[in-house]
């Protein structure tokens, strides 16, 4: 996911991580690990305190994971600068 401030959003990796990268010049920018792989879109939106938060859903094993318990799934919310 891309914002119109230059940044995408990337969590679909098998390392539990969730990134920010820099559109222009590819860098990285800002990372968390997640307790589960994010096997998901990220989504952004501006909350009524208008403030911008990127949020995605953390649920999906990893190819390296064993199997995953049901109902281990969490939306994670970050707010950005």
């Amino acid at each position: 996911m891309a914002t119109s401030g230059g940044l995408v959003f990337i969590g679909a990796t098998n390392d539990k991580r969730f990134r920010a990268f820099d559109s222009k010049t590819g860098k990285e920018l800002w990372v968390t690990k997640l307790d589960m792989s994010a096997h998901s879109i990220p989504i952004t939106y501006q909350g009524k305190n208008g403030k911008q938060y990127v949020a995605i859903v953390a649920g999906g094993a990893s190819a390296l994971d064993d199997p995953v318990p049901a109902g281990t799934e969490a939306l994670m919310v970050y707010a950005l600068p």
